[in-house]
């Protein structure tokens, strides 16, 4: 066995650095080390190692289908982290703070319409006599137009987080100022939406309860309602974690969104349950397994067959025309056994496809799905499933209501957005076929900070902690909800040296009632202080671990003892409609 190359601790330090910003994609991650000389890999007939083009054609698929975010300014980090250190806290916090409105709205600058501002990158034409090298190349430019598009409407709204002076003027003390929003920026992730929504005919768009608005946004709305195939294509308003947001605020968003988008279809889930210990169990920790209680179940698969037979009713246009009429056909499977379908779960569910019991259809489901590049040569052939899609941006619980319909875990799910890389296709029956769609993050009008403390970002693809943890405790508590203790309290005050004239000296209960001013970074201080972290050369406070840390905690709702979440969307109070 080698022995071990000793290294410094500055070179130990660079390791660490490096690999950090090879896990948040800063940079590409280093070639491979030479593989120890003394050990012998098997290799194959072709000459090379067993099982390295599996590995590394896995490894080569998960990099193509990892999410891409914009990058914010150095000058701009460097700004907020001194802002959160400088501006103090208001305390006690507003009830106006609770209160998240105009999300899905374009900022006071704006001049022109929302729609002809951000949209969604639609799939371009092509024909069946195309290359494959010609369709990409399409899609390719399309969608490098469509990011310059969109990063100039999106520079309109947010100019402060493009500043390229790192200097702090007077008025920049005022108030901490908003980061960029952050979109999907990786044409691999966005073919997968394509992908979905052409082979699907029934669209769950899933919202979070807590907020659906911030979930739906009007770019989400503008492109399924002007997709290819949207005269043959339903969707459905699914309100998931309603057990978090709880049944009044659910009801109240169902009311608001059946008022705005009329004809549409809004259903509620719940998707987890408490699993009850084991007697020999010790543990306290509250553990949860997937759960869709019989009345959520019953409301959705209703709503799934009256949307299917709206599809098998002919449009009217074709009504009106009995030579059409005539010669009309559904593109859609027109027999689905109901009554199967609400009483599937468990293990004879949830056949992923290509396996023995998967059913296989006569004719290939993606020609009828790419028809549009040539309408001229569409299947009228009836289709052998019905496919139902589920679609929405990362961490609204599109795999976990999946885990819940067939009652237990099926495909991977996660507190992490963006656990789905790629979509996932599974049979709920038969007769019905379910589409996972990776979580996409749509262009929108919200700061970087909201979708971050909403969950739509992962926290190790953040770069501006401070500035998420400023605004998380403008509207919560953090210090009483952590317990923590200012650090200025952790030395003795300082002896007060001055003199005072007789009667002028204040009083030293009047002193303790003002208490110690908070910031963004005390709480960080105070917390890392807390948890005993430092920093391993200086051994000062580690702060950004304790940011880390206290980011992940809040948007996992792990500061409560119960599942009501202090999510920030939690406090959104739903509008009238």
């Amino acid at each position: 066995m080698h022995r071990r190359k000793p290294i410094s601790a500055k070179q130990r330090k660079e390791q660490l650095q490096l690999k950090r910003a090879v896990k948040r994609g800063d940079v590409p991650a280093p070639p491979p080390t030479k593989p120890d000389r003394h050990r012998k890999a098997r290799r194959g007939p072709t000459g090379l190692p067993l099982g390295s083009a599996t590995r590394n054609a896995a490894a080569e698929s998960t990099r193509r289908l990892e999410s891409s975010f914009v990058k914010l300014p150095p000058a701009f980090l460097e700004r907020t982290k001194v802002l959160a250190s400088t501006l103090p806290l208001t305390r006690p916090i507003p009830p106006e703070a609770a209160i998240l409105s105009d999300v899905d709205k374009p900022p006071p600058g704006a001049d022109s319409p929302y729609d002809s501002q951000l949209t969604c990158p639609r799939r371009p034409k092509w024909r069946y006599d195309m290359s494959k090298k010609e369709v990409e190349a399409n899609e390719e430019g399309l969608f490098k137009k469509w990011l310059a598009q969109t990063d100039a409407a999106l520079d309109l709204g947010h100019p402060a987080a493009h500043e390229g002076s790192g200097d702090i003027t007077k008025a920049d003390h005022q108030s901490m100022p908003h980061a960029p929003t952050s979109y999907e920026r990786n044409l691999e992730v966005w073919r997968q939406l394509w992908r979905v929504t052409e082979i699907s005919q029934i669209i769950l768009v899933l919202l979070d309860s807590r907020c659906p608005t911030l979930h739906f946004p009007p770019t989400l709305s503008a492109y399924l309602s002007g997709v290819s195939n949207a005269s043959r294509l339903r969707i459905i308003l699914v309100l998931t974690k309603v057990d978090i947001a709880g049944p009044d605020r659910a009801a109240a968003w169902t009311r608001y969104l059946n008022a705005r988008y009329a004809g549409v279809r809004v259903v509620q889930v719940e998707s987890y349950t408490e699993k009850h210990p084991d007697a020999e169990g010790s543990s306290k920790k509250r553990m949860y397994e997937p759960h869709l209680p019989s009345a959520f179940r019953q409301t959705l698969v209703d709503a799934l067959r009256e949307t299917h037979h709206e599809l098998l009713e002919p449009p009217p246009a074709v009504r009106s025309n009995p030579d059409r009429l005539a010669d009309w056909k559904p593109r859609i499977k027109s027999e689905v056994d109901w009554d199967a379908v609400l009483n599937a779960h468990g293990n004879h569910v949830g056949q992923a496809v290509g396996g023995a019991a998967a059913p296989k259809p006569s004719k290939p489901e993606e020609a009828n799905a790419t028809a549009e590049g040539n309408p001229e040569e569409e299947d009228d052939s009836e289709p052998e499933v019905l496919t139902i899609g589920l679609i929405g941006q990362p961490n609204v619980g599109k795999s976990s209501l999946l885990n819940a319909l067939f009652g237990i875990p099926k495909v991977r799910a996660s507190r992490t957005p963006g656990k789905t890389k790629h979509f996932q296709t599974l049979f709920w029956t038969p007769d019905v076929r379910l589409v996972d769609c990776p979580g996409l993050v749509f262009p929108n009008y919200v700061p970087m900070e909201t979708q971050v403390l909403s969950g739509i970002l992962p926290i190790s693809r953040v770069s501006a902690i401070p500035l998420c943890i400023y605004y998380a405790a403008c509207l919560l508590p953090l210090e009483k909800i952590l317990g923590l203790a200012h650090p200025s309290l952790a030395s003795p005050p300082a002896a007060d040296k001055r003199t005072w004239r007789e009667g002028m000296r204040p009083h030293e209960s009047q002193q303790q009632q003002k208490g110690p001013v908070w910031t963004a970074m005390d709480i960080l201080t105070a917390y890392a202080n807390k948890k005993g972290w430092v920093t391993a050369k200086a051994g000062r406070p580690d702060v950004n671990r304790a940011g880390n840390a206290s980011a992940c905690a809040l948007i996992s709702s792990l500061l409560l003892h119960d599942r009501s979440s202090i999510h920030v969307h939690a406090l959104v109070r739903p509008p009238r409609p």
